[in-house]
């Protein structure tokens, strides 16, 4: 089982200046970790759940590409663009661009999207959710051609490409992940286009694997080559004995990356622990499709 870290909150004392330090040093620490990836919101206001909406927020795909050229083996993904705010022939573009600079160490994530008020905030259409829907299957289709490097014409009820040209193509075809557990929808979704699922680490997860499986068995879908990461809080517990259960009750339930927040990106202490719990997780899980690395064999 691997880990992977998810930076949300960017209020740190010194302002903007010292936003890029800090998180240069995050990228230092969490390589020498051995952090799988980092995967940056790729939201315009802060969200909720963290802050006020007026509070730092970074663009993902810039933060990613920056923090790409930083770095040697850490692997980047958004999670997740909402398919609103990008159209998909630029994103294809965005994603190749991004995984031929840095030798092929990029995700794609990409959802129905959710935050009205960002989107309104700065003038992006925020269709209904049902439009969001038909626009993220056809996003889908979309990427999975132009990374495939078909330049055929497409035209869907949402988006008309004459010719979705990709050259350069990809180093690596940039696994694309679907983030959100509708039953109906989201997962669907996955079991035809997906490379990998996201799900809250609090979600019946044993159910919507379950659901997956019957998509994947509708789709005449491998199950099993599909990647199943999880999006939880690391919180304060530092006890390794306690965290290395955690994660581990997640790799019997079939998770093969684990992404966590960073609750405090100043302290190295958390770094410390982190590079144990890495040590600790690695032979743990499945033998993982080789997009994600691959893994031990299962303990």
């Amino acid at each position: 089982m691997k880990l992977a870290l998810h930076p949300m909150m960017f209020t740190w004392p010194g302002g903007p200046a010292a936003i890029g330090p800090v998180l240069a040093d995050v990228l230092d620490q969490a390589e020498a970790a051995g952090i799988h990836s980092i995967w940056p919101m790729d939201h315009f206001f802060q969200i909720p759940i963290v802050g006020r909406s007026d509070e730092p927020m970074l663009e993902g795909w810039a933060m990613a590409a920056w923090a790409a050229g930083r770095t040697r083996s850490l692997e980047f993904g958004t999670m997740v663009t909402g398919v609103h705010c990008r159209h998909p022939g630029l994103l294809a573009k965005y994603a190749t661009t991004l995984d031929v600079l840095s030798g092929g160490r990029v995700w794609l994530g990409i959802g129905a999207g959710w935050n009205e008020e960002e989107s309104r905030g700065l003038g992006v259409p925020f269709p209904p959710l049902a439009e969001r829907f038909e626009r993220l299957e056809e996003s889908l289709q979309i990427l999975t051609r132009m990374f495939d490097g078909d330049a055929a014409p497409y035209a869907g009820q949402h988006y008309q490409l004459e010719r979705p040209l990709n050259v350069p193509g990809p180093v690596r075809r940039p696994p694309i992940l679907v983030g959100g557990g509708g039953e109906r929808k989201t997962l669907r979704l996955v079991a035809q286009y997906a490379d990998a699922c996201n799900l809250f680490e609090q979600a019946d997860l044993r159910h919507k694997f379950d659901v997956l499986r019957g998509h994947c068995e509708t789709a005449g879908r491998s199950y099993d080559a599909i990647v199943k990461t999880t999006t939880g809080l690391l919180g304060e517990d530092r006890d390794l004995g306690r965290m290395t259960e955690r994660f581990a009750a997640l790799a019997d339930l079939g998770v093969d990356l684990a992404i966590v927040d960073l609750p405090d990106a100043r302290d190295p202490r958390v770094f410390d622990f982190l590079g144990d719990l890495v040590r600790e997780l690695e032979p743990i899980g499945r033998a993982a499709p080789d997009v994600l690395g691959g893994q031990p064999a299962p303990v």
